[in-house]
Formats: structure tokens, C-alpha cells, sequence
């Protein structure tokens, strides 16, 4: 029986990619290749979310469950480069999916629904890791700024989730080079590199939550402030 499916390259989904910053470019590059793989296989959207779910997730468990080794002397090394490689794997997957599903038309509602509380679960588990690294190496810094920082980590995932079905919502649409290099510290590719790294120096940890948290609670005043302007007209 003859495949009736169109032919595809991977160009064809990395040009249905719905953008993002300097890293998650890349990460968009990579998931272009998964798509093609996967449609290659056979494999729906949903299969690659599940799959980002399952990597994602078992990598931050990963690091958290190495903390008391590393405390008694194991090298962080080994697990600082594994998730910097597996957390951007799964980060590539979830661009994957949706390029998947845009190029062979097989998106759906309950696909998407999959899709954002794969990334929620995800990002959760992120911010796990970062706040148990900081418990562990920074015990100076109070439980409260911990418990800020995962708050207002979900306004970077909640603008993305928005950034996808509406593009206007970013505040600036520049593409120079010198605000794309300032707005890395929005970028989910980027972060995830910056969290890896710190894993190699876990003292370093809190320094990250402290930034990041500093970052997205002005980001979350910003959008405040322009939202409300634009209504007040």
C-alpha cells in the first residue's frame, strides 16, 4: 500500500514555528527535527507531548533526589550536564508537538489543554529544583522569597500560553539585537541554560531565584501598568 501522506522536510515545520528568544530558536530547530521524525514514525502531537512530560519531569526528579549525594561529596557535574541536555530535549518536544500538529493538521482543543498542563507540570517541576537547591545550599535565604519566586514564575508561563494565541501581547516587538540579548531573561531556553550551569555551583542557586524572581515580578508590574493604560484611553 502506497503512502498517501504530502512528502515533508523539516524546513516545512521549522517554518511553522511559532518563534520565541535567541535560545528558544534553537530549541525550535530541534523541534522541527522531532516533528519530522515523528511524522516520519507515524507518531501524533500528543505522543510528543507526552513524551516532553515524562523527560521533563524525570529530570528534575533526578536533581532533586541527588542532593543528598551531592552534599556528601558525588560531583554535580554528571547531573548539571544530563539536565542541561534532557531538560532542552524535552523543551524541543514541546515545540515539536505544535509544529507537528500545524503541519499535518491535527491539532485539536483537548491537544492543547494537554499541552499547557504538560508545560505547567513541567515548569513546576523546574522551579522545584530551584527552590529545593536553594533550601539545601542557602538556608539564609527566608522560605518566603522561595515561595515568591514560584509565584511569579507562572507569569512568565502564563504570557507564553497568551503569546501563542495572540502575538500583540508582547510589550516590545523590537528585533534588534541588543533588546533580543536583554529579553533572554524571558527566554524558557535560556533560563534552562542558566539553571543547568548553577547546578555546577549550587551556591550560586540562590542568586538565580533571587534574579528570576526580581525579573518576572517587574515584568508582572510592567504588564499591569501597560494593560491598564491601554484601557484608561
Amino acid at each position: 500500500m502506497n503512502d498517501q501522506r504530502p512528502p515533508h522536510r523539516p524546513a516545512d515545520f521549522l517554518a511553522v514555528n511559532r518563534g520565541g528568544g535567541l535560545v528558544t530558536l534553537l530549541d525550535q530547530r530541534g523541534g522541527a527535527l522531532f516533528a519530522y521524525a515523528a511524522w516520519r514514525t507515524g507518531l501524533k502531537p500528543t505522543h510528543l507531548t507526552l513524551l516532553n512530560l515524562v523527560i521533563g519531569l524525570a529530570t528534575s526528579a533526578a536533581v532533586i533526589a541527588y542532593i543528598p549525594a551531592a552534599q556528601d561529596g558525588a560531583p554535580w557535574w554528571p547531573l548539571a550536564l544530563g539536565a542541561l541536555v534532557l531538560w532542552h530535549a524535552a523543551y524541543m518536544l514541546d515545540c515539536a508537538d505544535g509544529q507537528l500538529a500545524r503541519v499535518t493538521g491535527t491539532g485539536s482543543d483537548a491537544g492543547a489543554r494537554v499541552d499547557i498542563l504538560s508545560d505547567v507540570a513541567i515548569q513546576a517541576s523546574v522551579v522545584a529544583v530551584v527552590v529545593a537547591v536553594v533550601d539545601a545550599y542557602a538556608s539564609w535565604v527566608p522560605a518566603w522569597c522561595g515561595a515568591a519566586f514560584a509565584a511569579l514564575w507562572m507569569t512568565n508561563l502564563v504570557t507564553s500560553v497568551m503569546a501563542k494565541e495572540d502575538a500583540s501581547v508582547s510589550m516590545v516587538k523590537s528585533t534588534n539585537i541588543v533588546v533580543r540579548l536583554i529579553k533572554l531573561v524571558r527566554d524558557y531556553g535560556f533560563i534552562l541554560v542558566v539553571i543547568a550551569l548553577a547546578l555546577l555551583w549550587p551556591e550560586s542557586m540562590a542568586a538565580v531565584m533571587l534574579f528570576f524572581g526580581a525579573v518576572n515580578g517587574l515584568f508582572l508590574l510592567a504588564s499591569i501598568a501597560t494593560s491598564a493604560r491601554a484601557t484608561l484611553r
